[in-house]
């Protein structure tokens, strides 16, 4: 994977001072590569009865789309504030540089549904720890969160642990490369 690694290129000082941003275009305008990372996660979650991806705006829409496709899942997105065009839950949570809002359709979720939370790249885990309660709030079950890539410095995985009251939830994120 560190092939994969290399087509993703790191912009500094993006969007603010002191944020390192992790460019994921360079690694999807290249089709063998794309496909390589669509074909890791569809694999790894083959045969897990997965019923529905749900990805982050707007970098996580591209591959939890492909991934959804290839699952034969359900595609559901959440989205900022103001974006989507029914009825809503949100969150508020926290990023490396600030604080934000996510919303999802209130009736994207159904009680029980086994959900792979798929994203682009795993930081403080402030954002994936807002969608896991926006979809165990419509009653969803989390069977795991996914990455393309992980900021390990930033110690994300941490506040992905399971909490007391939520055994569906791993402990270990998965990330691609």
């Amino acid at each position: 994977m560190e092939d994969l690694k290399a087509l993703i290129r790191d912009i500094p000082d993006f969007p603010k001072p002191g944020i390192l941003f992790k460019d994921i275009t360079t690694l999807l305008k290249d089709p063998r590569a794309f496909a390589r990372v669509i074909d890791s996660f569809s694999q790894r979650y083959v045969g897990q009865s997965i019923e529905a991806v749900v990805s982050i705006e707007a970098r996580g829409f591209v591959l939890g789309g492909a991934v959804a496709y290839r699952l034969g899942a359900g595609a559901i997105i959440v989205r900022k504030r103001g974006k989507l065009p029914w009825k809503t839950h949100k969150v508020t949570y926290e990023l490396e540089y600030g604080t934000d809002e996510l919303h999802i359709h209130q009736d994207a979720i159904s009680p029980g549904q086994r959900v792979l939370i798929l994203d682009d790249v795993l930081a403080t885990g402030g954002t994936v720890s807002g969608v896991i309660n926006l979809v165990e709030q419509l009653g969803g079950r989390v069977v795991e969160c996914a990455f393309l890539a992980e900021l390990l410095f930033l110690q994300g995985r941490d506040r992905l642990k399971p909490a007391p009251d939520s055994a569906a939830r791993r402990t270990h994120p998965r990330a691609c490369c």
